[in-house]
């Protein structure tokens, strides 16, 4: 007795392969759309908390360098020295914090990872179901 598989014509076998791979393509595509919904999420959530933080940070940022400057000031150096000083400081600092914000916020960081692997496997599932 055959079984039921090598029964099976042809035709029916590329029905179900290409069924079969619908199926999988139609998996991906919510896969892909779970990832990067949570990773638009995870970026609003990151961009919320950075923007409140900035609005309690600035009014405190300048009464630190105020009181910085004072202290240079009272240490000897001229008013506008003091405030310069203080100033040039204050930007490198942003300007450095800024660069690793970006970096963090890159292609590679914000990557739908699990996706890209996943589409791999499947890719080598199809090529072997074909074979």
């Amino acid at each position: 007795m055959m079984n039921i598989e090598a029964e099976r014509s042809i035709p029916t076998l590329l029905s179900d392969v290409f069924g079969q791979l619908a199926k999988l393509i139609g998996n991906e595509f919510d896969l892909a759309k779970a990832e990067l919904s949570d990773k638009a999420h995870q970026f609003g959530k990151a961009a919320a908390m950075i923007g409140v933080g900035a609005l309690f940070l600035m009014p405190a940022l300048v009464m630190l360098l105020f009181a910085v400057a004072a202290g240079l000031m009272h240490a000897g150096l001229s008013d506008p020295v003091a405030y310069l000083l203080t100033g040039m400081v204050t930007a490198a600092m942003a300007g450095s914090l800024v660069i690793i914000g970006l970096k963090k916020l890159s292609g590679d960081a914000m990557k739908p990872k699990i996706m890209i692997e996943q589409l791999q496997r499947d890719k080598a599932a199809a090529q072997e179901m074909v074979q």
